[in-house]
C-alpha cells in the first residue's frame, strides 16, 4: 500500500509510484494513505465497492427551495452521485478497489487538469447520474475520457438540476459534521444563473420572456458546446464543487476511527439557516458571485452562501440604505476606513416602452475601499448584471476607471465646472456606466459603447443604447476583506470619534477673564466701531 516505508520504495511500481507522487502534488497523499487504512478490508487489503459507493452518496429527504418548484425526480438524481462517482472513476479490481486504482481514481477527480476537462468530468457524473434515476439524457461522450468529445444538449431543468447538484457538494464539502441520518437540504433560488445559460446558449429565435417564465415550462435545447463555453466564461469555478466534494469525503474517512462505516449521507441543515432573508444578498446571489471568483474573495463571498451560523455573515454587511438612512454622507459614514474588497448591490425600478415598471438588481466588486477623490481610481473589478439574468463583466484592460466616489468638498471653493458628487463605476466623468446620484434615489445605467474599463454586455434585459434612470429601492455594501479589514475599519472609526470629541470640548480656563474673553472685544467692536485700537505685542 502507499504507506510503505523509504527502505521499500525500490519495489514500488512505477505506475504506482507515478500516481503517488500526483496524489503529493495536491497535498493529499497522507489524507489518501488513512483513508485507505479505514476503509479497506483487512483479509483482501481492498475496499469494498460497496463501501465507496457509500461514502460518496448524497442523500437528502425532500429538499426545498422557497423560490422555485423542485422536480420530483431530484431527490434521485440525487441518490445515484455516489455510485456515478466509484462506477466512472475508481477501477474495481478483485476484492474491491486496490491502493494503486484508488489513488488513480483520486487523481481523476482532483488532479489539476483544464477547465474544459473538469466541465467533462462533471457533465459525466451528472449524465450518469440521470440515466440510473431513469431521466432522459441527451449527452453523449465519445470515450469513457476526459478529454473526449461531447455532443447533444441540456435542457433549462437539466441545467437546474445541474446546478444544485453542485450546490450540494459544495455543501456537504464545507460542512463541519456529517450525520449518518439523512439530512434536509434548502436549495439557493439559481432561476437567474440558468436564465444565463439560456440567454447564452439557446438560438436567437427562442423567443425567451426573461421578465416572467417559468423554467418548468421551458422546452429550449442548449447545444452542450455553448454550455461549456457558458460555463468557462461565466462560472469558471463550477467544476470546482465536484473535486472539492470528492476530497472532503476523503478527508472525513480519513479521520474516522478504522472499522467504522462512511457516512451515508450530507449534513443536515436546518431551514434557519438558509430562511429567507430581506437582503439583497441571497445565497442564491452570493452562489453565483462565488462562482466567477477564485481564492480568499470566493471563500468570503461563500460565507453568505454557507454561514457556519446564522447571523455570522450579517457582520459583513457595511452599508444597507433602508437600515443606515439614504445619501452619500451615511452611505460614507459607514464605508469609511474599510480598505478590503467590496460587493455593492444596487436593487432599481425602471419602466419600458410600454410603461411597465422591471425589477433588476445590478452588482459591483471592487478590490479597495471606497476614497473621496475627484478622478476615477482603482486597481481592478468586475460588474454583475445579477437579477433577473446573471452576467458578469471582468476588466478589459485598456482603461482602469474602476471606482469614482466624489463627496462635496469642504470648503467654499469655487470650481468652473464642478465634479459630479456622487459613485460611479466605469465610463468617464459624466458618463459612468453605473452612476448612483448624492441622495441614492436615483441609478443611470449607461450602454457599454460608453467605458472601455469593464468588458462590453447589458446590465439588465432590454438595455438598450440610450441611458437609463432607474429609482434606487435598495443599496446595499458588503465588505469582503475578512476580519483583519474590519478590525482596521474600527480602529479608524474609533480614531475619528475621539478626535470629533476633543474638537468639541473647550477649555474654560482660556476664557475665564472678562477682558480677554471674545466676547467683551466683540461688544467693544459693537459699541464704538470706530475708535482706535492698539494691538498689543
Amino acid at each position: 500500500m502507499g504507506a510503505s516505508s523509504s527502505s521499500e520504495q525500490t519495489t514500488v511500481p512505477i505506475e504506482q509510484r507515478e500516481a503517488e507522487t500526483l496524489a503529493a502534488s495536491t497535498g493529499a497523499l497522507s489524507t489518501l494513505q488513512k483513508c485507505f487504512s479505514n476503509l479497506a478490508d483487512p483479509h483482501s487489503g481492498a475496499i469494498p465497492y460497496d463501501s465507496l459507493q457509500q461514502c460518496f452518496r448524497l442523500s437528502y429527504e425532500n429538499p426545498v427551495c422557497e423560490g422555485l418548484a423542485i422536480p420530483v425526480s431530484f431527490p434521485g438524481v440525487l441518490d445515484h452521485v455516489g455510485c456515478c462517482i466509484a462506477e466512472l472513476f475508481f477501477v474495481t479490481e478483485k476484492g474491491g478497489v486496490s491502493w494503486i486504482e484508488f489513488v488513480r481514481g483520486y487523481n481523476r477527480c482532483c488532479a489539476r487538469k483544464t477547465l474544459s476537462m473538469s466541465v467533462t468530468s462533471l457533465l459525466r457524473v451528472f449524465s450518469v447520474a440521470l440515466k440510473k434515476a431513469g431521466l432522459p439524457c441527451n449527452l453523449e461522450f465519445e470515450t469513457g475520457d476526459d478529454d473526449c468529445k461531447i455532443s447533444g444538449w441540456l435542457m433549462p431543468v437539466d441545467v437546474l438540476m445541474l446546478l444544485w447538484m453542485c450546490w450540494a457538494m459544495s455543501w456537504y464539502s464545507r460542512t463541519r459534521e456529517f450525520p449518518r441520518e439523512k439530512g434536509k437540504l434548502c436549495l439557493p433560488d439559481v432561476k437567474h444563473i440558468v436564465l444565463s445559460a439560456i440567454e447564452s446558449c439557446a438560438e436567437a429565435e427562442s423567443g425567451l420572456n426573461v421578465w416572467d417564465c417559468e423554467l418548468s415550462g421551458l422546452e429550449v435545447q442548449l447545444p452542450v458546446g455553448k454550455f461549456l463555453t457558458w460555463v468557462l466564461k461565466t462560472v469558471s469555478t463550477l467544476p470546482g464543487c465536484f473535486a472539492e466534494f470528492v476530497y472532503a469525503v476523503l478527508k472525513h474517512s480519513a479521520s474516522q476511527e478504522a472499522g467504522l462505516e462512511c457516512s451515508t449521507s450530507s449534513a443536515a441543515v436546518t431551514s434557519s439557516t438558509m430562511a429567507c432573508s430581506s437582503n439583497l444578498l441571497t445565497p442564491g446571489i452570493a452562489w453565483a458571485v462565488s462562482l466567477t471568483l477564485t481564492g480568499p474573495l470566493s471563500e468570503e463571498i461563500s460565507r453568505a452562501c454557507f454561514p457556519s451560523d446564522a447571523n455570522g455573515i450579517n457582520n459583513d454587511l457595511l452599508y444597507r440604505s433602508h437600515l443606515h438612512g439614504r445619501g452619500l454622507n451615511r452611505f460614507w459614514s459607514n464605508v469609511q476606513g474599510y480598505q478590503g474588497p467590496l460587493l455593492v448591490l444596487i436593487s432599481a425600478t425602471s419602466e419600458d416602452g410600454s410603461a411597465n415598471k422591471r425589477n433588476w438588481i445590478v452588482g459591483v466588486l471592487t478590490h479597495q475601499g471606497f476614497e473621496n477623490r475627484d478622478l476615477f481610481y482603482g486597481s481592478s473589478g468586475s460588474l454583475y448584471a445579477i437579477s433577473p439574468v446573471f452576467h458578469v463583466y471582468p476588466p478589459t484592460g485598456k482603461e482602469r476607471n474602476f471606482v469614482y466616489s466624489h463627496l462635496h468638498p469642504t470648503g467654499k471653493v469655487y470650481e468652473v465646472k464642478p465634479k459630479p458628487v456622487g459613485i460611479g463605476f466605469g465610463g468617464t466623468l459624466g458618463n459612468e456606466r453605473i452612476y448612483v446620484d448624492e441622495d441614492f434615489s436615483k441609478v443611470t445605467i449607461r450602454h457599454h459603447a460608453a467605458d472601455k474599463t469593464y468588458q462590453s454586455g447589458s446590465l439588465f434585459p432590454d438595455q438598450g443604447f440610450l441611458p437609463v434612470e432607474a429609482l434606487i429601492t435598495e443599496v446595499e455594501i458588503w465588505g469582503l476583506g475578512g476580519r483583519g479589514a474590519k478590525d482596521v475599519q474600527d480602529s479608524y472609526k474609533n480614531r475619528e470619534q475621539l478626535f470629533t470629541e476633543q474638537r468639541r470640548k473647550v477649555d474654560l480656563k482660556t476664557f475665564a477673564n472678562w477682558e480677554d474673553s471674545p466676547e467683551k472685544m466683540m461688544m467693544d467692536m459693537v459699541s464704538n466701531p470706530n475708535a482706535v485700537r492698539r494691538e498689543d505685542r
